[in-house]
């Protein structure tokens, strides 16, 4: 009650009330099937549907792979997508979905971000493997398309993100953005690698491959830093050492169709020593690190080498790479060698196969490890940076 003889002030009515419009976060999810990138986005998807509940998430996807989105939950809507990665269509369709979606956010989880897209977005930078080995592009034009993307996204993202030290180095020089721009957040394991398979799917898995012997481990992709002929050669070389019961088993996407490599496997006459067994789910891969005497990766050049963090989850021995991020990964849990010189290839298969308490250390140290790398704790950060962006 107002005291005597004050004024009645006018009624003033209340105003409404504007909310703001939702948050609607769009993920390019179109490699959900490659080697790398596509781990990145599976895990991705996976532990923002465990952390978030509420945003709306769009997922832009191969129309085969819609049905199988829809389990992530209600909030997130699989939406077709036909154009190719890295084509002429995509600078087009990409926009145009955005926009049709209403998308508050979006995610290029690698480094194509169309000109023509208006939301705010994000971009995952993964590696500049295009830039620092252009030689293993098929033209110059590929090249001028991968130096003109990598820029335009890097510069026109609110955010970049990155899997490593060493990317975010060789990011910063190439392109000219603020270091502060560039937030590095590592990838990590998928849990199943850490969980003891059952002893009858064991004992599948090498009845299946016919795995009796000992064997030297290789998974991934074949492009050529990899450095796969190369592993070969050591491998031979290691076998001329008294090693002759070794085998290699090499795992990867269209192995088998890599020329070059026959070509190594036949000048060493190794035919019955080494294995090509292509593309292999994570379930049967998971068994195939437990079961090998020691896992190797030769690679030239990777922005983070999952492969090898993915060993040490297992309790495997590593043989990989002193150079690009390979050390930074693996720290001191692994045998690093030189990967341009045969012999230091050899020389570390040979240690770590021939001497015990190297290897049982390395089993140890690579636990350890790998438990310092998390999805959850990853894509935990990755969710703060659309929530700040989005709400710009």
């Amino acid at each position: 009650m107002l005291p005597p003889g004050l004024p009645i002030p006018p009624f003033l009515p209340t105003p409404p009330l504007i909310s703001s419009p939702p948050v609607r976060i769009g993920i390019d999810a179109r490699k959900l099937h490659d080697f790398g990138i596509g781990t990145y986005i599976r895990n991705l998807l996976r532990q923002l549907a465990r952390l978030d509940r509420e945003t709306e998430f769009v997922v832009f996807c191969r129309p085969d792979d819609r049905e199988a989105l829809t389990s992530l939950g209600e909030n997130f809507r699989p939406v077709p997508e036909r154009s190719a990665n890295y084509s002429v269509a995509e600078q087009l369709s990409i926009p145009l979905a955005l926009r049709r979606e209403g998308i508050t956010l979006f995610h290029a989880p690698h480094y194509v971000l169309p000109p023509l897209v208006r939301c705010r977005s994000v971009v995952t930078i993964h590696d500049c493997i295009h830039l620092m080995f252009p030689q293993y592009l098929p033209s110059r034009l590929a090249l001028q398309y991968a130096r003109t993307s990598i820029a335009l996204a890097a510069r026109r993202a609110a955010r970049v993100m990155t899997v490593s030290e060493s990317s975010k180095r060789d990011i910063l020089r190439f392109v000219d953005v603020k270091p502060e721009k560039i937030d590095v957040i590592y990838n990590a394991y998928d849990e199943r690698f850490t969980i003891e398979p059952r002893e009858e799917d064991v004992v599948r898995v090498r009845e299946r491959y016919q795995l009796h012997d000992e064997f030297v481990l290789y998974a991934g992709n074949v492009k050529p830093h990899k450095n796969l002929e190369r592993l070969i050669d050591a491998f031979d070389l290691v076998r001329k050492r008294g090693l002759d019961h070794l085998k290699l088993v090499m795992i990867g996407d269209d192995i088998s169709k890599y020329t070059a490599l026959r070509r190594a496997v036949h000048q060493h006459q190794l035919h019955k020593y080494v294995r090509f067994l292509g593309y292999l789910p994570e379930e049967t891969l998971a068994v195939m690190y437990r079961l090998a005497g020691v896992f190797v990766f030769p690679s030239l050049y990777e922005g983070f080498g999952l492969p090898p963090l993915e060993a040490m989850a297992s309790g495997t021995p590593v043989v990989t790479s002193n150079v690009s991020s390979l050390p930074e990964v693996a720290g001191d849990a692994a045998v690093l060698v030189d990967p341009y010189d045969a012999l230091s290839i050899a020389d570390g298969i040979h240690r770590v196969l021939t001497d015990e308490t190297l290897r049982r250390d390395l089993r140890k140290k690579g636990v350890a490890r790998a438990g310092m790398f998390s999805w959850e704790a990853s894509v935990r950060r990755v969710h703060k940076i659309y929530m700040q962006i989005a709400k710009q």
